[in-house]
């Protein structure tokens, strides 16, 4: 079955996030007398929300309340400063014109909170994509299914229309988890190897090789990456 619905993932699928999030963790590392982490360390640290990537960010051992603290000032840091660096990967306008020109329906799901998912989505993809999903108080962060689930019935559509495209760990066992096969991309947070060991469904190196799987008999069954 043809699929006509695309669900993709933010931070290292749609939008390079890397150095704005590596500048408020440091941020707040260097203000509470922390020591900074090199940005290829915070690169493996994303994936996982925003109090994931502190909690990972901050020594191993760091009192909690500190820690609490030091969170409270990244998260107030980036919210400033979510969109000094941010852009999308190369190739990710065009493939989501060339979507759009297919009557593909698109949305996006993150673990951002959801303001922040909005804001972003509104600002870059404001011409491809209405659905955006994030944290909230409703739906829980991948890999529980709920962003994925909801912004396919926001679209109108069931798992067998669905592809989901994403750049972890986190967005394979999403997938899964939601029942929908997942196209996974090798620019993002990953390095490919480490995909290649998850036996994702499909793996793609370029933007524009998502156009192609759209035709291919996808299921959620693992095991089939390129």
């Amino acid at each position: 079955m043809k699929k006509d619905i695309v669900i993709f993932d933010l931070d290292g699928t749609l939008l390079d996030t890397l150095a704005d999030l590596a500048s408020s963790v440091n941020y707040a590392l260097r203000r509470h007398g922390l020591p900074e982490r090199p940005t290829h360390e915070i690169r493996h640290f994303l994936g996982n929300g925003i109090r994931s990537l502190m909690r990972c960010a901050v020594p191993e051992g760091t009192d909690e309340g500190l820690s609490e603290t030091a969170f409270r000032t990244f998260r107030e840091h980036y919210v400033q400063h979510c969109m000094d660096r941010t852009c999308p990967y190369p190739g990710i306008m065009e493939t989501l014109a060339g979507l759009k020109r297919r009557d593909v329906r698109m949305a996006i799901v993150s673990n951002k909170l959801q303001p922040a998912v909005s804001e972003l989505s509104a600002h870059f993809f404001h011409d491809f994509i209405s659905i955006a999903v994030g944290e909230s108080e409703t739906v829980r962060r991948k890999p529980h299914p709920d962003a994925v689930i909801r912004a396919m019935y926001d679209l109108g559509g069931t798992p067998q229309q669905t592809l989901y495209v994403g750049d972890s760990e986190v967005d394979i066992e999403t997938a899964r988890r939601a029942a929908v096969p997942c196209v996974s991309v090798t620019w993002g947070f990953r390095d490919e190897d480490y995909l290649r060991s998850l036996s994702p469904d499909v793996l793609i190196h370029r933007p524009e090789e998502l156009l192609d799987c759209l035709e291919l008999p996808l299921t959620n069954e693992a095991g089939r990456a390129k």
